[in-house]
């Protein structure tokens, strides 16, 4: 369709990448993970520790930042790849086991495999990350390359076939990347699951030739760093995708939206496009043709409610970041009152793939309504936390069980939270749901944007809810009445009932009020905030009623119905250590000798019980049952 080849141009660009990766394979590379949670566990002295060894020794090797591996519950990390041996990945680095990798693998010949914790790739000494349970149920598409890509280079990305769909695309039709796309039932990860070449093909039919493609990357779930993992690990696979999208709807100007708490993955994303101008593969006439598509990133401010589509073009326009109503969609008149095509971070990073093996490859993986894998940060209670990314239909069970290896020091599973604070709160009953759009709708959760938090039975369901609603309400921007003024009335009426207060008729006010919210909202901010609630009162109902009828917390959370008492026997009087750790002065010491607790000066810090040595085990929390007259005086 243009003046040159596209493939040819590409073939002789990939053939270029693939000779430079190659030639720094011929000496010893030392990939480190420094992606935000890798920096955060220390993983930037680790880089510094390789160099400043390496150099010591005058050895021929090269370190590389890289991005994310998905295990980040064994930061900081490192992959050392030394021609004549495979790849390992090793976990839990410090200095001292920086000095013995250098030592006896770079400087030697010995891998040091009792440090490892896989090889990644085949061999007859040391099992691969596949060979682990985790491996067996993990598939990993969008996330294949993040952990082993030179983030800073784009012919790493370029050597493994990066912007090749691109370059296919080119030498067919815009209409052909859309049937491709529709064919794939791609559903978008942002949480709703809309079909996306739906969304695109509207956004064909819309009337104006002026067309946008915005990446929604505001990602503010707690506990959620999906996105923010795949631009800081792997930005050109996102970046290819949305030139994909604006092939294939006419558009020739794009916007990353990424919250401005996440510094690196602007850094990244910034230079990627960049990189990609000066190749010719964004910009004026990609690839010698017609088609011109350029990108800018807009910063958002951290408003959670700017996830919202319309909420978020609202912020690009420089009005406050509300929602409005629909119609019209954002595909009829969005951006600038044009036709926009607005699509979260993981989905425009399917495109490529779809485009490049096929609409009949991606609905071979997961489920016929909701094909392909999905990804999600594991947080919570749970031994392997990371990013993970499993077909559509893996179970509940299977993830947090088996990839994320259960729970720490056998502790007993009690919830996990899904689909981030809008998200439900599932029992152990329902960790044979399968993980997919429809089936976690019908449990009375969302797939959300991944964010997953497991709990155990330390974890207060009352308290979980209110701690999610209250996180929501804060982030309602207001501007409908029922959800600036129903989730107000939910978190006091939770405040109340984790003080033990209410009566028989609480639950059934807090029930409906949160149906009323869910009905009643403007956006989807509104209409799934109450699903934590919902849930949590359908599944732990009984945890509820113990606080209200009982005046006591099961799990032993909500300070006001505990108890901090010190048991005599088992108190030593030549030990003072809980009065030292009371903040309050609460501890006193007893004409006997003995330690008590002044239960009007307690404050249930917990210090005293943390303080108290294990060999005494003296201090005793509890929540007993609150008389009635007593729980009488506390209302008034």
């Amino acid at each position: 369709m243009g003046k040159t080849n596209p493939q040819e141009l590409y073939d002789k660009m990939r053939d270029q990448a693939q000779e430079l990766v190659q030639a720094g394979k011929d000496k010893a590379q030392v990939f480190v993970g420094t992606a935000t949670c890798g920096l955060a566990a220390g993983a930037q002295q680790v880089k510094e520790n390789f160099v400043n060894e390496i150099e010591a020794k005058s050895l021929d090797a090269e370190v590389i930042e890289v991005g994310c591996l998905g295990h980040c519950y064994a930061e900081p990390l490192a992959v050392i790849a030394k021609p004549g041996f495979p790849p390992v990945c090793y976990g839990y680095l410090d200095e001292g086991l920086v000095h013995r990798l250098v030592e006896d693998f770079l400087a030697g010949d010995d891998p040091s495999y009792e440090y490892a914790l896989a090889a990644l790739e085949r061999n007859d000494e040391f099992p691969t990350f596949e060979d682990f349970p985790r491996g067996v149920y993990e598939k990993k598409l969008i996330l294949e390359n993040c952990g082993f890509t030179d983030f800073s280079k784009i012919e790493s990305y370029i050597a493994n076939d990066g912007y090749s769909a691109l370059a296919k695309a080119l030498s067919e039709k815009p209409e052909q990347v859309l049937e491709e796309v529709k064919a794939a039932n791609l559903r978008g990860r942002g949480g709703a699951g809309f079909p996306a070449g739906i969304k695109w093909e509207a956004c064909v039919n819309g009337s104006g030739d002026e067309k946008y493609v915005i990446c929604n990357a505001d990602e503010g779930d707690p506990g959620a760093f999906m996105d923010r993992s795949i631009l800081e690990s792997d930005p050109h696979l996102v970046i290819e995708g949305m030139i994909l999208c604006a092939f294939a709807v006419g558009s020739h100007q794009g916007y990353l939206y990424i919250r401005a708490e996440y510094p690196r993955a602007v850094k990244h994303v910034r230079e990627a496009i960049e990189q990609a101008r000066e190749k010719g593969l964004l910009g004026s006439s990609i690839l010698g043709t017609d088609f011109s598509f350029d990108l800018e990133i807009f910063q958002g401010s951290g408003a959670f409610i700017c996830g919202e589509a319309t909420a978020l073009v609202n912020s690009m326009e420089g009005k406050m970041g509300l929602p409005e109503s629909r119609p019209p969609r954002l595909v009829e008149q969005g951006f600038r009152k044009k036709p926009t095509v607005l699509n979260n971070v993981k989905t425009f990073a399917y495109v490529p793939m779809i485009i490049n093996r096929g609409a009949e490859w991606f609905k071979a993986i997961g489920t016929p309504e909701s094909p392909g894998t999905a990804v999600f940060s594991l947080v919570g209670k749970i031994n392997n936390t990371g990013l993970v990314e499993v077909p559509m239909g893996t179970t509940l069970r299977q993830l947090i069980e088996e990839v994320g290896d259960g729970l720490p020091n056998g502790r007993e599973f009690k919830a996990v939270q899904i689909g981030g604070p809008s998200g439900g709160c599932l029992p152990q009953s329902s960790l044979d749901v399968p993980i997919d759009f429809d089936s976690l709708h019908e449990a009375g959760a969302i797939m959300g944007s991944g964010g997953l938090v497991v709990m155990d039975q330390d974890d207060c369901m009352v308290a979980v809810a209110r701690y999610f609603l209250e996180f929501t309400q804060h982030e309602s921007c207001g501007k409908c009445t029922f959800c600036r003024l129903g989730t107000k009335h939910m978190l006091d009426i939770l405040t109340a009932i984790t003080r033990g207060q209410g009566d028989a008729e609480t639950l059934q006010l807090l029930k409906e009020l949160s149906e009323d919210v869910r009905d009643g909202s403007l956006c989807n901010l509104g209409r799934t905030a109450p699903n934590p609630v919902l849930t949590t009162l359908k599944y732990f109902e009984d945890e509820y009623k113990a606080h209200i009828e009982e005046g006591r917390c099961p799990a032993l959370v909500c300070r006001d119905l505990l108890l901090y008492y010190i048991e005599p026997p088992k108190c030593s009087k030549l030990c003072n250590v809980c009065v030292g750790s009371c903040p309050t002065e609460a501890i006193y010491t007893r004409d006997d000798g003995l330690k008590a607790i002044d239960q009007d000066k307690c404050v249930k810090c917990d210090n005293c019980r943390k303080a108290c040595p294990p060999e005494y085990s003296a201090v005793i929390k509890l929540s007993p049952p609150v008389l009635p007259a007593e729980k009488e005086r506390k209302a008034k």
